[in-house]
């Protein structure tokens, strides 16, 4: 069975830090793009950035530009998401994503991140 699991959310005060990781199992995802998002109370899902797990390459959602990095260990078959200079707007719910190629079909339960001011 495909799995992802994400953990290391938690309660941090603005201007910290927090490591999120997504542990994927029942697969490999060397073919997939792997991805964070997020969702907000009362806001619909967005996303935050993805990588593609063979080549590397990556892409941020401007508001996360230079605050946030995305990392894989493909020998762990983890991704990670290290979020710094974390602002109250940032709180959400994370979830990591598989897309094969055609759409994210594959999520995890989320985690949840809760930056106070």
């Amino acid at each position: 069975q495909v799995q992802l699991v994400e953990s290391g959310g938690g309660l941090v005060q603005a201007g910290g830090s927090l490591r999120l990781s997504c542990a994927a199992s029942g697969r490999s995802f060397s073919t997939y793009v792997m991805g964070w998002f997020r969702q907000a109370p009362g806001k619909e899902r967005e996303f935050v950035v993805y990588v593609n797990w063979s080549t590397g390459s990556t892409s941020y959602a401007d508001s996360v530009k230079g605050r946030f990095t995305i990392s894989r260990d493909a020998a762990k078959n983890t991704m990670y998401l290290q979020m710094n200079s974390l602002k109250p707007e940032d709180t959400a719910v994370y979830y990591c994503a598989a897309n094969s190629g055609i759409r994210w079909d594959i999520w995890g339960q989320g985690t949840q991140v809760t930056v106070s001011s």
